[in-house]
């Protein structure tokens, strides 16, 4: 059964029919969808939810569709890693990586929300979808769409990485490449939707949409025994995922599946598109836009669509925000791989990386539970960091000159303290 009461405005309450709507007709504020919790309690259980399939649809009862669900039935549920190495290295004492970098079948995030889009889609009677993306959503999109059977229309920056573009041409979609930015691109998706009556999956269908990044969070409280992370660090693009994680968490407790430890949210962005951390540094409600500049692509855009929301939510939870700079995201990648065999794209690295800074400024404490959340992977995105490693030796087939090789790794390790050789 569906617990879908309606669609809500979230700035003056106005309800509306469960149809495809992105604003309030009263005050142009979004809508979003509104459930009966009071009919939830005693149905949506530990137990119900444990008991349902190993995917995001688990949590299907707290999920806005009508019928069964129809996209991404093998999407979500990826691990919770804890991530010991990266503790020590961080001088923390419990530290959670959620890594998307594994979802299926596009490894990011954007598969739980593209799931929860197309599955509305089918219910709208729809026959074309399509996106605004700066990469991921494309391929996400894309993807679905071909298993689904939908004709599917991406849409694009000019510029984004090539392993995103043919990542998503492999599904067959309509891709077109539009000079500009991502807010660029989305204003024309805007257009395209009104004109094609098409589902623009974060435009017309962006209510749906924006529910299935609940279920990032609610596998981190499942995850971890029923419990919630004291403090989470959410990547920051479009302001979809961090309220929604913050909202799987309230769900939770709301439901009494979780103890209410308080838990709060911090805000990752690039210091070269960094619009919401800016205003929360700055004290501000609202932000002010900018235009992107950063290697983080699949997170450079510069006038978030949600962003007040995170800003709130951040606020509210009694969280904080940081930036991290290109060198240093890409440190971080490097370190994630590093201490936990986890290759992320620069989305990734800003997380960690911010994650780094509120930890050393003392605004995360080192002695609570810190979960990280990795949204995409780093096979997407290698151009990045084809820089950032010495050329491996090339030599002859003989052990000889292999262990040259070895000699002088001996004399010269990594740490730059010297080691004595390595023997037979």
């Amino acid at each position: 059964m569906s617990f879908v009461h309606s669609l809500q405005c979230k700035e003056c309450g106005t309800q509306y029919p469960i149809e495809p709507r992105t604003i309030c007709d009263n005050d142009f504020g979004p809508v979003e969808v509104a459930y009966d919790y009071e009919a939830m309690r005693g149905k949506v259980t530990r137990a119900s939810i444990e008991s349902g399939p190993r995917s995001l649809w688990r949590y299907r009862d707290l999920l806005p569709i009508e019928g069964e669900p129809r996209v991404g039935l093998r999407s979500g549920m990826t691990p919770l890693i804890k991530a010991d190495n990266l503790a020590k290295e961080l001088g923390v004492r419990e530290l959670y990586v959620k890594d998307d970098s594994a979802n299926y079948p596009t490894f990011s995030y954007k598969d739980r929300v593209v799931a929860v889009a197309l599955t509305k889609a089918l219910e709208f009677g729809f026959d074309t979808v399509g996106c605004a993306s700066t990469g991921n959503l494309a391929h996400s999109v894309a993807a679905h769409a071909a298993a689904a059977g939908l004709r599917s229309f991406v849409m694009i920056p000019h510029d984004l990485e090539e392993g995103k573009v043919v990542g998503s041409l492999v599904f067959g979609p309509r891709m077109v490449k539009i000079k500009g930015n991502y807010d660029d691109v989305n204003r024309l998706c805007s257009q395209i939707a009104d004109k094609y009556n098409w589902a623009i999956v974060n435009v017309n269908l962006r209510p749906f949409y924006t529910e299935g990044a609940k279920t990032h969070g609610f596998e981190i409280g499942e995850q971890l025994g029923w419990r919630l992370p004291r403090h989470t660090v959410v990547p920051v693009a479009g302001g979809t995922l961090l309220p929604k994680v913050y909202k799987a968490y309230q769900e939770l407790i709301t439901l009494g599946l979780v103890d209410d430890n308080e838990p709060r949210v911090y805000a990752a962005q690039a210091q070269g598109c960094n619009p919401v951390v800016d205003a929360i540094e700055r004290g501000l409600n609202l932000f002010k836009p900018q235009k992107p500049h950063t290697i983080a692509k699949s997170i450079a855009i510069g006038n978030p669509a949600d962003g007040y929301y995170v800003v709130n939510d951040v606020n509210q939870s009694g969280g904080y925000g940081a930036s991290a700079s290109d060198g240093e995201i890409l440190d971080a990648v490097k370190l994630l791989a590093r201490t936990e065999g986890i290759f992320t794209e620069p989305a990734g690295g800003t997380t960690l990386a911010c994650a780094m800074k509120l930890i050393e400024s003392g605004r995360i404490p080192r002695d609570e539970t810190i979960c990280v959340c990795i949204t995409g992977n780093g096979l997407k995105t290698v151009e990045v960091m084809q820089d950032q490693f010495a050329q491996s030796p090339v030599i002859d087939a003989k052990l000889a000159e292999f262990d040259k090789i070895v000699q002088q790794i001996a004399e010269v390790p990594s740490g730059g303290s010297p080691r004595p050789p390595v023997t037979a």
